[in-house]
């Protein structure tokens, strides 16, 4: 398996569950050593994607992975990219 891929679309609206999923995928790709996780905030209004950047910037998240990339084609999508 590659990558793990979350899109936040169908949760966007309820605040609580985000950060929920967000750890949850970070976690999973820790535990089954996957190199990257594809987060799909959406384009909109860009806040959803600024709330992923800064959950990805705690200290206790910062530590699990190797580094962020947004997509320079889509500015809708970040990389998560992990190194085991």
């Amino acid at each position: 398996m590659g990558r793990l891929k979350l899109d936040l679309h169908p949760i966007a609206r309820q605040g609580d569950r985000i950060d929920a999923e967000l750890e949850r995928v970070i976690r999973e790709a820790v535990d089954k050593r996957i190199p990257m996780v594809e987060i799909i905030p959406g384009k909109g209004s860009g806040q959803l994607k600024k709330r992923v950047l800064r959950f990805l910037q705690r200290k206790d998240i910062k530590s699990q992975y190797h580094r962020v990339e947004k997509d320079k084609d889509n500015s809708g999508r970040v990389f998560v990219h992990f190194r085991h």
